[in-house]
Protein backbone atom coordinates (compact mmCIF):
# COMPACT_ATOMS: atom_id res chain seq x y z
CA UNK A 1 0.00 0.00 0.00
CA UNK A 2 1.19 3.55 -0.68
CA UNK A 3 2.74 5.67 2.45
CA UNK A 4 -0.25 7.30 4.43
CA UNK A 5 1.19 11.19 3.56
CA UNK A 6 1.00 10.27 0.08
CA UNK A 7 -2.94 9.45 0.41
CA UNK A 8 -3.60 12.25 2.31
CA UNK A 9 -2.19 14.60 -0.59
CA UNK A 10 -4.09 12.66 -3.09
CA UNK A 11 -7.05 13.09 -1.54
CA UNK A 12 -6.15 16.47 -1.21
CA UNK A 13 -5.16 17.30 -4.68
CA UNK A 14 -8.30 15.56 -5.81
CA UNK A 15 -10.60 17.47 -3.37
CA UNK A 16 -9.22 21.06 -4.75
CA UNK A 17 -8.85 20.45 -7.90
CA UNK A 18 -4.64 21.27 -7.60
CA UNK A 19 -3.47 19.10 -10.70
CA UNK A 20 0.17 20.19 -10.22
CA UNK A 21 0.07 18.35 -6.89
CA UNK A 22 -2.17 15.51 -7.81
CA UNK A 23 0.28 14.44 -10.66
CA UNK A 24 3.18 14.88 -7.88
CA UNK A 25 1.85 12.50 -5.77
CA UNK A 26 1.03 10.13 -8.10
CA UNK A 27 4.34 10.33 -9.30
CA UNK A 28 5.71 9.69 -5.92
CA UNK A 29 3.13 6.49 -5.41
CA UNK A 30 4.42 4.68 -8.87
CA UNK A 31 8.19 5.11 -7.55
CA UNK A 32 7.21 3.95 -4.11
CA UNK A 33 5.18 1.06 -5.41
CA UNK A 34 8.10 0.06 -8.32
CA UNK A 35 10.95 0.26 -5.17
CA UNK A 36 8.58 -2.51 -3.80
CA UNK A 37 8.79 -4.67 -7.07
CA UNK A 38 4.89 -3.85 -7.21
CA UNK A 39 5.65 -2.99 -11.00
CA UNK A 40 1.92 -4.42 -11.83
CA UNK A 41 0.61 -1.91 -10.25
CA UNK A 42 2.89 0.88 -10.56
CA UNK A 43 2.42 -0.14 -14.44
CA UNK A 44 -1.66 0.31 -14.17
CA UNK A 45 -1.11 3.68 -12.16
CA UNK A 46 1.05 4.67 -15.24
CA UNK A 47 -1.31 4.00 -17.33
CA UNK A 48 -4.26 5.38 -16.05
CA UNK A 49 -2.47 9.12 -15.25
CA UNK A 50 -0.88 8.76 -18.59
CA UNK A 51 -4.65 8.68 -20.44
CA UNK A 52 -5.78 11.66 -18.70
CA UNK A 53 -2.24 13.52 -19.52
CA UNK A 54 -3.05 12.50 -22.98
CA UNK A 55 -6.59 14.51 -23.09
CA UNK A 56 -4.91 17.26 -21.46
CA UNK A 57 -2.40 17.26 -24.27
CA UNK A 58 0.45 16.30 -22.25
CA UNK A 59 2.43 13.71 -21.79
CA UNK A 60 2.91 11.28 -18.65
CA UNK A 61 5.53 8.25 -19.32
CA UNK A 62 7.10 5.41 -16.78
CA UNK A 63 9.04 3.86 -19.95
CA UNK A 64 11.93 4.10 -21.56
CA UNK A 65 11.63 5.48 -25.06
CA UNK A 66 14.15 5.05 -28.02
CA UNK A 67 15.05 8.82 -27.46
CA UNK A 68 15.32 8.58 -23.87
CA UNK A 69 17.97 5.64 -24.04
CA UNK A 70 19.87 8.69 -26.09
CA UNK A 71 19.95 10.52 -23.00
CA UNK A 72 21.35 8.45 -20.45
CA UNK A 73 23.03 5.39 -19.04
CA UNK A 74 21.07 3.85 -16.29
CA UNK A 75 22.81 1.27 -14.08
CA UNK A 76 23.39 -0.87 -11.00
CA UNK A 77 25.60 1.27 -8.84
CA UNK A 78 28.49 -1.20 -7.20
CA UNK A 79 30.86 1.67 -5.56
CA UNK A 80 30.55 1.05 -1.26
CA UNK A 81 30.69 4.12 0.65
CA UNK A 82 33.26 2.64 3.06
CA UNK A 83 35.64 1.81 -0.06
CA UNK A 84 36.06 5.01 -0.43
CA UNK A 85 38.74 7.63 1.76
CA UNK A 86 36.73 10.48 2.86
CA UNK A 87 36.78 13.55 4.89
CA UNK A 88 35.17 12.97 7.89
CA UNK A 89 32.88 15.96 7.38
CA UNK A 90 32.13 14.41 3.75
CA UNK A 91 31.23 10.98 5.26
CA UNK A 92 29.07 12.77 7.72
CA UNK A 93 27.20 14.40 5.34
CA UNK A 94 26.18 11.64 3.09
CA UNK A 95 25.46 9.25 6.00
CA UNK A 96 22.59 11.97 7.23
CA UNK A 97 21.73 12.09 3.94
CA UNK A 98 21.01 8.75 3.25
CA UNK A 99 19.60 8.66 7.05
CA UNK A 100 16.89 11.02 6.04
CA UNK A 101 15.32 9.31 2.41
CA UNK A 102 15.27 6.25 5.04
CA UNK A 103 13.54 7.67 7.80
CA UNK A 104 11.76 9.95 5.34
CA UNK A 105 8.10 9.03 6.61
CA UNK A 106 8.73 10.35 10.16
CA UNK A 107 10.35 13.61 8.38
CA UNK A 108 7.00 13.85 6.00
CA UNK A 109 4.72 13.55 9.56
CA UNK A 110 6.20 16.67 10.26
CA UNK A 111 5.84 18.53 7.17
CA UNK A 112 9.53 17.51 6.13
CA UNK A 113 11.02 16.47 2.75
CA UNK A 114 15.07 14.50 2.84
CA UNK A 115 17.13 16.69 0.98
CA UNK A 116 18.13 15.74 -2.60
CA UNK A 117 20.06 18.16 -4.13
CA UNK A 118 23.80 17.25 -3.88
CA UNK A 119 26.95 19.55 -5.42
CA UNK A 120 30.00 18.19 -5.74
CA UNK A 121 33.02 20.27 -6.31
CA UNK A 122 36.31 19.82 -6.85
CA UNK A 123 39.77 19.17 -9.48
CA UNK A 124 39.46 15.93 -11.33
CA UNK A 125 40.13 12.57 -10.55
CA UNK A 126 39.58 12.72 -6.82
CA UNK A 127 36.10 10.58 -6.64
CA UNK A 128 33.26 12.66 -7.54
CA UNK A 129 31.60 10.04 -9.82
CA UNK A 130 32.49 7.51 -7.19
CA UNK A 131 30.79 9.20 -4.53
CA UNK A 132 27.73 9.98 -6.48
CA UNK A 133 27.44 6.07 -7.36
CA UNK A 134 28.60 4.89 -3.42
CA UNK A 135 25.56 7.25 -2.52
CA UNK A 136 23.43 4.90 -5.29
CA UNK A 137 24.24 1.85 -3.47
CA UNK A 138 23.68 3.24 -0.11
CA UNK A 139 20.10 4.15 -0.74
CA UNK A 140 19.65 0.90 -2.76
CA UNK A 141 18.19 2.97 -6.34
CA UNK A 142 19.31 2.48 -10.06
CA UNK A 143 22.28 5.41 -10.94
CA UNK A 144 21.26 7.16 -14.12
CA UNK A 145 23.85 9.32 -15.84
CA UNK A 146 22.97 11.99 -17.84
CA UNK A 147 24.92 11.37 -21.33
CA UNK A 148 25.97 14.88 -22.75
CA UNK A 149 26.35 14.10 -26.30
CA UNK A 150 22.81 13.24 -26.26
CA UNK A 151 21.16 15.85 -24.40
CA UNK A 152 23.01 19.27 -25.88
CA UNK A 153 21.89 19.14 -29.43
CA UNK A 154 23.69 21.22 -32.38
CA UNK A 155 20.09 22.95 -32.63
CA UNK A 156 20.01 24.22 -29.32
CA UNK A 157 16.19 24.62 -29.22
CA UNK A 158 16.38 21.00 -29.15
CA UNK A 159 18.51 20.95 -25.57
CA UNK A 160 15.16 21.99 -23.40
CA UNK A 161 13.09 19.53 -24.81
CA UNK A 162 15.63 16.86 -24.41
CA UNK A 163 16.33 18.04 -21.05
CA UNK A 164 12.34 17.74 -20.70
CA UNK A 165 12.04 13.88 -21.83
CA UNK A 166 15.23 13.22 -19.32
CA UNK A 167 13.64 14.68 -16.38
CA UNK A 168 9.89 13.32 -17.64
CA UNK A 169 11.17 9.75 -17.01
CA UNK A 170 13.27 9.96 -13.67
CA UNK A 171 10.32 12.35 -12.00
CA UNK A 172 8.38 8.94 -10.90
CA UNK A 173 11.54 6.33 -9.80
CA UNK A 174 13.63 6.08 -7.05
CA UNK A 175 16.79 7.19 -8.30
CA UNK A 176 20.70 9.34 -8.38
CA UNK A 177 20.16 11.18 -11.38
CA UNK A 178 23.69 12.02 -11.90
CA UNK A 179 25.17 15.01 -13.99
CA UNK A 180 28.68 14.86 -14.37
CA UNK A 181 30.99 18.00 -15.57
CA UNK A 182 27.42 20.43 -14.59
CA UNK A 183 29.67 23.35 -15.60
CA UNK A 184 28.80 22.28 -19.02
CA UNK A 185 25.20 22.80 -19.02
CA UNK A 186 25.12 25.28 -15.48
CA UNK A 187 26.97 28.17 -16.67
CA UNK A 188 26.74 31.25 -15.85
CA UNK A 189 23.68 33.09 -17.58
CA UNK A 190 25.80 36.60 -17.08
CA UNK A 191 28.17 35.11 -19.40
CA UNK A 192 28.52 37.87 -22.44
CA UNK A 193 30.32 34.81 -24.71
CA UNK A 194 26.82 32.69 -24.29
CA UNK A 195 24.41 32.96 -26.56
CA UNK A 196 20.56 33.61 -25.32
CA UNK A 197 19.59 30.28 -25.99
CA UNK A 198 21.94 28.86 -23.49
CA UNK A 199 20.51 31.20 -21.51
CA UNK A 200 17.23 29.39 -21.49
CA UNK A 201 18.30 26.28 -21.48
CA UNK A 202 20.09 27.05 -17.81
CA UNK A 203 16.84 28.51 -17.20
CA UNK A 204 15.08 25.36 -18.05
CA UNK A 205 17.76 22.92 -16.26
CA UNK A 206 17.21 25.19 -12.86
CA UNK A 207 12.89 24.89 -13.39
CA UNK A 208 13.27 21.04 -13.89
CA UNK A 209 15.46 20.49 -10.69
CA UNK A 210 12.77 22.47 -8.77
CA UNK A 211 10.22 20.36 -10.16
CA UNK A 212 11.80 16.92 -8.80
CA UNK A 213 10.39 15.06 -6.23
CA UNK A 214 12.52 14.40 -2.93
CA UNK A 215 12.60 10.69 -3.96
CA UNK A 216 14.64 11.93 -7.13
CA UNK A 217 18.24 12.68 -5.55
CA UNK A 218 20.33 15.01 -7.78
CA UNK A 219 23.77 14.66 -7.99
CA UNK A 220 25.87 17.08 -9.88
CA UNK A 221 29.73 17.20 -10.31
CA UNK A 222 31.91 20.52 -11.96
CA UNK A 223 35.29 20.60 -11.48
CA UNK A 224 35.31 24.66 -12.48
CA UNK A 225 32.60 25.27 -9.80
CA UNK A 226 33.52 29.30 -10.90
CA UNK A 227 31.29 29.09 -14.31
CA UNK A 228 28.41 28.01 -12.50
CA UNK A 229 25.65 30.17 -12.67
CA UNK A 230 24.86 31.94 -9.07
CA UNK A 231 21.17 30.55 -9.54
CA UNK A 232 22.89 26.84 -9.56
CA UNK A 233 24.14 27.07 -6.58
CA UNK A 234 21.24 28.13 -4.68
CA UNK A 235 19.40 24.97 -5.89
CA UNK A 236 21.73 22.42 -3.61
CA UNK A 237 20.89 21.73 -0.32
CA UNK A 238 24.17 20.04 0.10
CA UNK A 239 27.92 21.08 -1.31
CA UNK A 240 30.67 18.94 -0.42
CA UNK A 241 34.74 19.91 -2.30
CA UNK A 242 36.14 16.72 -2.64
CA UNK A 243 40.30 17.67 -2.90
CA UNK A 244 43.32 16.33 -3.49
CA UNK A 245 44.23 13.53 -1.08
CA UNK A 246 45.86 14.75 1.89
CA UNK A 247 49.04 13.22 3.67
CA UNK A 248 46.85 10.95 5.90
CA UNK A 249 44.45 9.76 3.57
CA UNK A 250 47.41 9.07 1.06
CA UNK A 251 48.60 6.94 4.18
CA UNK A 252 45.19 5.28 4.39
CA UNK A 253 45.41 4.71 0.81
CA UNK A 254 48.85 2.64 1.19
CA UNK A 255 47.59 1.11 4.11
CA UNK A 256 44.46 -0.12 2.26
CA UNK A 257 46.30 -1.57 -0.92
CA UNK A 258 49.07 -3.05 1.13
CA UNK A 259 45.95 -5.11 3.09
CA UNK A 260 43.99 -5.75 -0.18
CA UNK A 261 46.40 -7.19 -2.43
CA UNK A 262 49.04 -8.63 0.10
CA UNK A 263 51.83 -6.76 -1.36
CA UNK A 264 54.13 -4.87 0.82
CA UNK A 265 55.52 -2.42 -1.00
CA UNK A 266 58.81 -2.07 0.31
CA UNK A 267 59.73 1.56 0.64
CA UNK A 268 59.03 3.85 4.00
CA UNK A 269 55.91 5.05 4.31
CA UNK A 270 57.49 8.63 4.61
CA UNK A 271 59.38 8.14 1.06
CA UNK A 272 55.86 6.88 -0.43
CA UNK A 273 53.83 9.78 0.68
CA UNK A 274 56.07 12.64 -0.37
CA UNK A 275 56.34 11.41 -4.03
CA UNK A 276 52.62 10.71 -3.94
CA UNK A 277 51.74 13.80 -2.45
CA UNK A 278 49.55 16.53 -4.93
CA UNK A 279 48.44 13.09 -7.17
CA UNK A 280 44.69 13.00 -6.69
CA UNK A 281 43.15 9.60 -6.11
CA UNK A 282 43.35 8.33 -9.97
CA UNK A 283 46.80 9.27 -10.28
CA UNK A 284 46.79 7.04 -6.82
CA UNK A 285 44.98 3.70 -8.41
CA UNK A 286 47.32 4.24 -11.88
CA UNK A 287 49.99 3.86 -9.80
CA UNK A 288 48.67 0.50 -7.76
CA UNK A 289 47.46 -0.63 -10.95
CA UNK A 290 50.81 -0.18 -12.50
CA UNK A 291 52.66 -2.00 -10.09
CA UNK A 292 50.33 -5.10 -9.78
CA UNK A 293 50.83 -5.29 -13.69
CA UNK A 294 54.43 -4.90 -13.24
CA UNK A 295 54.34 -7.35 -10.84
CA UNK A 296 52.20 -9.94 -12.30
CA UNK A 297 54.54 -9.94 -15.77
CA UNK A 298 58.05 -10.40 -13.85
CA UNK A 299 56.62 -13.61 -11.87
CA UNK A 300 58.26 -15.86 -10.67
CA UNK A 301 60.77 -13.61 -10.12
CA UNK A 302 59.17 -10.13 -9.53
CA UNK A 303 61.34 -7.57 -7.21
CA UNK A 304 58.89 -5.40 -5.59
CA UNK A 305 61.14 -3.27 -4.79
CA UNK A 306 62.26 -2.13 -8.01
CA UNK A 307 59.07 -2.33 -9.47
CA UNK A 308 57.79 0.36 -7.16
CA UNK A 309 60.59 2.85 -7.71
CA UNK A 310 60.49 2.66 -11.38
CA UNK A 311 56.79 3.11 -11.31
CA UNK A 312 57.32 6.36 -9.06
CA UNK A 313 60.13 7.63 -11.51
CA UNK A 314 57.96 6.93 -14.54
CA UNK A 315 55.15 9.07 -12.67
CA UNK A 316 57.22 11.37 -11.74
CA UNK A 317 57.49 12.01 -15.61
CA UNK A 318 54.31 12.53 -16.40
CA UNK A 319 54.17 15.17 -13.77
CA UNK A 320 56.76 16.97 -15.22
CA UNK A 321 55.56 16.76 -18.51
CA UNK A 322 51.46 17.57 -17.21
CA UNK A 323 53.31 20.81 -15.59
CA UNK A 324 54.98 21.64 -18.86
CA UNK A 325 51.13 21.82 -20.91
CA UNK A 326 50.06 23.52 -17.45
CA UNK A 327 47.96 20.31 -17.09
CA UNK A 328 49.20 19.82 -13.33
CA UNK A 329 46.75 23.06 -12.10
CA UNK A 330 50.22 24.77 -9.99
CA UNK A 331 50.55 21.59 -8.14
CA UNK A 332 54.06 21.00 -7.18
CA UNK A 333 55.71 17.99 -7.63
CA UNK A 334 57.77 15.91 -5.53
CA UNK A 335 61.21 14.63 -6.97
CA UNK A 336 63.23 13.54 -4.28
CA UNK A 337 62.42 9.69 -3.76
CA UNK A 338 66.00 8.22 -3.19
CA UNK A 339 66.82 4.70 -2.43
CA UNK A 340 68.35 5.95 0.62
CA UNK A 341 65.30 6.00 2.40
CA UNK A 342 63.46 2.65 1.36
CA UNK A 343 63.53 0.49 4.52
CA UNK A 344 60.43 -0.36 6.13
Amino acid sequence: MARADLMLKLVEAGSIGNMKLFNKTVEAIIAEERSKNHNVLADRLHEIINQKATKNNTHFSNTITTTQKKLFYETNPQTRLHDLILDSYILESCNELIEEHFRSDLLRSYNLEPRHRIMLAGPPGNGKTSLAEAIANELMVPFITVRYEGVIDSFLGETSNKLNELFEYVRSRKCVLFFDEFDAIGKERGDSQETGEIKRVVSSLLLQIDRLPSHVVVITATNHPELLDRAVWRRFQVKLELAHPTKKQINQWLDKYEIDYDMPLEYTRRTLIDNLEGMSFSNLNDFGLDIRRRYVLSLPNANTKEIVRSTLKNLRNQYVHSDLRGENNGRETTTNASDSNDGR
